[in-house]
């Protein structure tokens, strides 16, 4: 079986899990050193990072070049390609978000809860690194650079497996941040890429690699999440999809629905933040449906709505139940008339993915309601669900949106790529 770029260690290594648990172990003794990091360093680290970044651009974008050629000559789609393609531009901003990331506030130490117990205890609560994080991701490179980066600013060190439409882009980009890792005296292994194509490298990882890592994060889409929820033996940071709903209600300002409602579902139509799902409340639907539906058409945007929204324009085709469950990820968009909010609320619970949900009201009651009650990991009041992203948050990047409820919940910024331990200070008490 191939593997490249091999060292010793791994060299010795006959078969791929042999090879797999050697690639664990190095994570793990690395992200020991890591935890122990000063935040200094870690800064100066990225920084380093970002400037072999620039300084390897040739070799980066040579073995990109190399990629997209093979994802040509293999029929691959346009979008494809799109996401796999770098540039001299698109690798200066790939360089440019790992210096944000070592510009955030460092998330390890930091004090989240004090106790002082009768009997003269003090316990902290502090922030810690998880320890060694798993990233599964397809054909977009960048990941390489912004999952290593956001791993390493929290304390973690990190095992990547890139997709093999990116994989000679991705090496090189790995190659890039191990040698800044290192200029900073920091270990080289922090940041290992998966050096073999082999798909069954997908599922060591996902058993832990022994007990080497601590958490799966899976970039990509539907079938790679599908597989990596179902066969985890360790915690999963991720959404498998993104049904997103902009709920217009009865009180809405019918300009700022329309300006909410075309960001929500346009800007662009492939992200994870984009809205699926249009709900409008049957006390507004006469003045605000007709409107709201041909703006949609008007920009190029299919309408499949039930009954009374066929009513306002012959363009909008019979929405079949299918729908309500659809992540489009296109400029597709089904939309319903509902009974008020209660049925709205209904509507998102049923058929909705707990991502991203918006109501657009002018009533505070109703909208303190809707963010109580919708159980997403994001609920945004008067905004669009495109703001859905770990920049937009202040985060500085992300590593994914996560929907689950353990640990990570939403953007999965530097703060949820740590845990927490307790420190219990004493005087020598027993207990009694």
């Amino acid at each position: 079986m191939p593997v490249l770029n091999l060292r010793s260690d791994l060299a010795e290594a006959d078969t791929l899990p042999e090879q797999m648990a050697v690639i664990g172990r190095r994570a793990r003794a690395a992200g020991r050193r890591m935890a122990l990091a000063s935040a200094q360093t870690k800064d100066q680290a990225l920084r380093l990072i970002a400037e072999r970044l620039r300084a390897n651009a040739d070799e980066i974008l040579r073995e990109n070049a190399r990629d997209v050629a093979a994802a040509r000559q293999a029929g691959q789609s346009a979008a494809l390609i799109d996401r796999l393609a770098l540039d001299a531009g698109r690798l200066a901003g790939i360089a440019e978000s790992v210096e944000k990331v070592g510009a955030l506030a460092d998330p390890v130490g930091r004090q989240l809860a004090a106790i002082e117990r009768p009997n003269g205890l003090l316990i902290e609560r502090i922030a810690v690194p998880l320890g060694v994080i798993g990233v599964i991701f397809e054909s977009r490179p960048n990941v390489t650079a912004d999952a290593g980066a956001l791993c390493l600013k929290a304390g973690n060190a990190a095992i990547l497996r890139a997709g093999s439409d990116s994989h000679r882009s991705a090496l090189a980009i790995a190659k890039a941040m191990s040698e800044g890792l290192a200029e900073a005296g920091l270990p080289a292994d922090a940041i290992q890429l998966v050096p073999t194509r082999d798909r069954a490298a997908v599922g060591l990882m996902l058993g832990g690699l022994e007990g080497c890592i601590d958490v799966i994060v899976p970039r990509g889409g539907r079938g790679l999440v599908e597989r990596v929820q179902a066969e985890a033996r360790v915690p999963v940071f991720a959404h498998l999809d993104g049904v997103n709903h902009v709920y217009v209600a009865a009180a809405a300002d019918l300009d700022m629905a329309l300006a909410v409602l075309l960001n929500s579902k346009m800007r662009r139509t492939s992200v994870c933040g984009a809205a699926e799902t249009l709900l409008v409340d049957r006390a507004c639907a006469g003045t605000h449906l007709a409107p709201l539906v041909r703006t949609l058409l008007d920009v190029g945007c299919a309408v499949r709505g039930d009954a009374e929204t066929q009513a306002v324009d012959p363009r909008v085709t019979p929405v079949a139940e299918d729908d309500w469950h659809t992540e489009y990820l296109d400029a597709i968009i089904a939309v319903r008339v509902v009974d008020g909010i209660e049925a709205a609320i209904e509507h998102i619970e049923t058929y909705g993915s707990h991502h991203t949900d918006a109501i657009i009201t002018g009533d505070r009651a109703e909208a303190t309601r809707f963010l109580a009650e919708v159980d997403s990991a994001i609920v945004t009041h008067n905004a669009s669900t495109q703001f859905a992203d770990g920049g937009e948050f202040g985060f500085g990047a992300e590593i994914g949106i996560a929907t689950g409820r353990m640990h990570a919940r939403g953007p999965v910024g530097v703060e949820q790529l740590t845990t927490f331990k307790y420190r219990v200070h004493g005087s020598g008490q027993i207990r009694p």
